[in-house]
C-alpha cells in the first residue's frame, strides 16, 4: 500500500515491522559521486528475532496489509550492475585488513545510555498512526518491512555468513548462517573489537540467494520463499541500492568556498533516503561505514574513531568509522567536503579555552551508579571517562571560514565542554568533531553522536550567539543522544532540556558570578517567554495542540513552541545530574522521567 500524505500536517509513516525483528547491526560500503550527485554501494544488515520481540500492545498501531494482499507485488529483481562513476574505479568491498586499521590504538571508546533495556527496545513503539507491523498471518511467508524512501534498490540476497574463513571458531553451529547471526550480535561488550572484526567478514562473504523485494514510497518489503517466521527469515541480508539526486535526507551544494559536498540532515524524513532502515527510535543499532571518495575530499561521520583516510589509488580515498553503541538510524551522520581542519593556536592563561578543572565541591553531586541499559562498552563504567572533562575534538570548515572558527569557535570548546561535564558528569561520548556546514543549512545547529553541525552564522558578532549554541548541542549529546523520547513523538522534551542546559553550561563556561548567571538566564527567559508568545499568536490553532497518538500519553512533534515552555522546569545542578543519572540506570524512556 503506498501512503499519500500531506507534508503540512501528517507526521512521518513508521513503516519498519520492528516487534518481530530487529536490525543489531549495519555494515554499509558506500561510494560518493559528486558528478552524478548519487551515493552507491551497498548495506548489510544483522538483525535479531525472538518471541522478546512481540508486541505488549498493537492496540494503538495500524498493521500493514497481509501479504496475501494482491496489491503487494514482490519480484525477483533483473541481474543489475550499479553503473560506474568517475569516482568510483575500485573494488566496493571493505578488505579485513581495512578494519583492522581503523581499530588500532582506540584505548577508549563512547558510550550511550540506551533508554530502553531489551525489553523496552523491542515493544515497537511508534510514532506514527501508519506503522507497518506483520507478523506470521497462517501459512504466509514472513515480510521484513524497513523505512525506506528516494532509493533505487537494485539487488537484495541472503549473506552466506557460513563460507566466512575461520567462522567454526566462532559459532558453535558454523553451517547455521541464522545462528552464526544470533551468535555473533550476543557477544559481551568486551568483546566488541571481535564483533566489529567478524561483522566486517560477514560482510564480505558471498550471497546465497536473492531475495524477492518490491518497493513503494516510503517502504522496502522483502519476502523470502518458505520463510514464514520472523525466525526462519535470513539474519544477515545485503542490499544493493543508490541514493538519488533528490533524496530528502541527503542535501548537495556548494560550500561557502564554491566546492561541491554533501552532508545529511535526517530530518524531516530521518535517513531512509540515505539506507533503508528501522527508523522508529526503539530500533537501536550500531554500524560501522566505509566511504570513498575523490582523494581532495573529507568525510566526516558519526563514529567513535577519528578516521584518517586510506589511498586506494591515485586521486581517490576510503574513510572508515565505527559504532559500539546501539543509537537509532536517524542518529546516523554523514558529511563530505574540502573541508579544512582548523586547528588553535598558542593560547595566553588568560584565553578563554585555557582547560581548567572545576573544583571539587562543584563536580562532587555526579552521579555515579550501576547502568540498567543493554550491554555495551559503557563510558559511563569507565573510570577514566568519568574524570574526562574536555573530551579530543576537531573543527572542521571551508577554507574561507578558518580564520574565523580559530577566532570565535576554537577557544570556546574546551570551557563548554569543562562545563558541561561539571554539571552532568561523563560524557556519553569519547570525542567531538564540530562542522561548519554550508549556508543551505537550515538551523543554528544539529547535534549527532561525536558530529555537530552549526551554521556559519554561529561565527558572525561577539561569542555570545556561538558560546550558547555551542552548549546547546553539547548538551543534546546526554538528553536527546544518550537518552532520548521512546517516540518522535516526545523530541519536544529534548528540546527543551538541551534549550536550559545551554544557558547552565554558558553561564559556567563565561565563570559568571552566581548573581550575574541568574540575571543572564532570567533575560534569556523572559525573551523566549516573548517569543512563544509571540508564536502561538500567528501560529494555526492546530500547531498549538499536542497530538495525542496513544491511550498512554503521547504528545506530538509539530508545535516546535512547546519546547521553548519547558523553561518552567528549572532544577539545580544536583538535580540535573540525579535525574539522568536515574534515567541512564533504569533504562526508562524519557517521557517517563520528568
Amino acid at each position: 500500500m503506498d501512503i499519500k500524505l500531506d507534508p503540512s500536517r501528517d507526521d512521518l509513516p513508521l513503516m519498519a515491522n520492528t516487534s518481530h525483528i530487529l536490525v543489531k547491526h549495519y555494515v554499509l560500503d558506500l561510494d560518493v559521486d559528486f558528478e552524478s550527485q548519487i551515493i552507491e554501494g551497498t548495506i548489510v544488515l544483522f538483525f535479531e528475532s525472538g518471541n522478546k520481540f512481540k508486541k505488549q500492545s498493537s492496540s494503538t498501531e495500524e498493521t500493514y496489509p497481509s501479504e496475501s494482499n494482491e496489491a503487494c507485488k514482490f519480484r525477483t529483481p533483473e541481474p543489475c550492475h550499479i553503473p560506474v562513476t568517475n569516482t568510483r574505479t575500485v573494488s566496493s568491498k571493505m578488505g579485513y585488513n581495512d578494519f583492522v586499521i581503523c581499530g588500532k590504538g582506540e584505548k577508549d571508546t563512547s558510550g550511550k545510555d540506551g533508554n530502553h533495556d531489551n525489553q523496552e527496545q523491542a515493544s515497537g513503539i511508534s510514532s506514527s498512526k501508519y506503522c507497518c507491523d506483520t507478523g506470521n498471518p497462517g501459512s504466509e511467508d514472513f515480510l521484513l518491512v524497513l523505512d525506506c524512501c528516494d532509493l533505487s534498490v537494485l539487488k537484495v540476497e541472503e549473506v552466506d555468513v557460513a563460507a566466512v574463513p575461520g567462522i567454526e571458531k566462532f559459532t558453535r553451529s558454523p553451517k547455521l548462517r541464522n545462528q552464526i547471526v544470533r551468535e555473533l550480535v550476543a557477544l559481551p561488550a568486551d568483546r566488541w573489537r571481535e564483533q566489529l572484526d567478524y561483522y566486517a567478514r560477514c560482510s564480505q562473504a558471498p550471497g546465497c540467494g536473492e531475495l524477492l523485494f518490491d518497493i513503494d514510497t516510503w517502504s522496502l518489503q522483502i519476502r523470502k520463499t518458505g520463510a514464514q517466521t520472523a525466525t526462519d527469515f535470513p539474519h544477515a541480508i545485503r542490499i544493493r541500492y543508490t541514493t538519488k539526486p533528490q533524496g530528502r535526507s541527503v542535501t548537495w551544494t556548494s560550500d561557502q568556498s564554491g566546492r561541491p559536498c554533501v552532508y545529511t540532515m535526517g530530518s524531516p524524513i530521518n535517513n531512509r533516503a540515505l539506507f533503508p532502515c528501522q527508523e522508529p527510535p526503539v530500533a537501536m543499532s550500531t554500524w560501522q561505514a566505509t566511504v570513498r571518495a575523490a582523494a581532495s575530499f573529507v568525510v566526516l561521520m558519526s563514529g567513535e574513531n577519528s578516521a584518517k583516510p586510506t589511498q586506494l589509488r591515485e586521486g581517490c580515498s576510503s574513510w572508515h568509522y565505527y559504532v559500539t553503541m546501539p543509537m537509532p538510524a536517524s542518529t546516523f551522520t554523514i558529511a563530505v567536503g574540502s573541508w579544512t581542519e582548523t586547528k588553535p593556536e598558542i593560547c595566553s592563561s588568560n584565553d578563554l579555552a585555557t582547560e581548567r578543572s572545576f573544583s571539587p565541591f562543584e563536580a562532587d553531586f555526579r552521579y555515579v551508579g550501576v547502568c540498567g541499559h543493554m550491554e555495551y562498552p559503557c563510558r559511563f563504567q569507565n573510570a577514566s571517562a568519568t574524570t574526562q572533562e574536555i573530551i579530543p575534538h576537531r573543527v572542521f570548515a571551508p577554507v574561507c571560514l578558518k580564520g574565523a572558527c580559530q577566532e570565535t569557535l576554537l577557544p570556546l570548546i574546551p570551557p563548554c565542554l569543562s562545563a558541561a561535564h561539571s554539571v552532568l558528569g561523563t560524557h556519553p561520548f569519547s570525542r567531538l568533531d564540530v562542522l561548519i556546514v554550508p549556508a543551505n543549512f537550515p538551523s543554528l545547529g544539529m547535534a549527532s553522536p561525536h558530529l555537530v553541525f552549526l551554521s556559519q552564522s554561529t561565527l558572525t558578532g561577539m561569542s555570545q550567539l556561538c558560546g550558547t549554541r555551542l552548549c546547546h548541542e553539547i548538551a543534546h549529546a546526554w538528553f536527546g543522544l544518550a537518552i532520548g523520547a521512546r517516540d518522535w513523538t516526545e523530541e519536544w522534551l529534548s528540546e527543551g532540556f538541551a534549550t536550559h542546559l545551554e544557558d547552565v553550561f554558558w553561564a559556567k563556561a563565561q565563570q559568571l558570578a552566581p548573581d550575574e548567571a541568574q540575571e543572564q538566564q532570567e533575560l534569556r527567559a523572559c525573551l523566549r517567554w516573548r517569543r512563544l508568545q509571540d508564536e502561538v499568536r500567528n501560529s494555526p490553532e492546530d500547531m498549538q495542540v499536542l497530538s495525542c497518538l496513544s491511550e498512554t500519553l503521547s504528545l506530538g512533534p509539530r508545535s516546535t513552541v512547546i519546547a521553548m515552555a519547558t523553561e518552567a522546569f528549572i532544577l539545580s545542578p544536583l538535580d540535573w545530574s540525579q535525574a539522568f543519572g536515574i534515567c541512564r540506570q533504569t533504562g526508562l524512556p524519557t517521557e517517563a522521567k520528568v
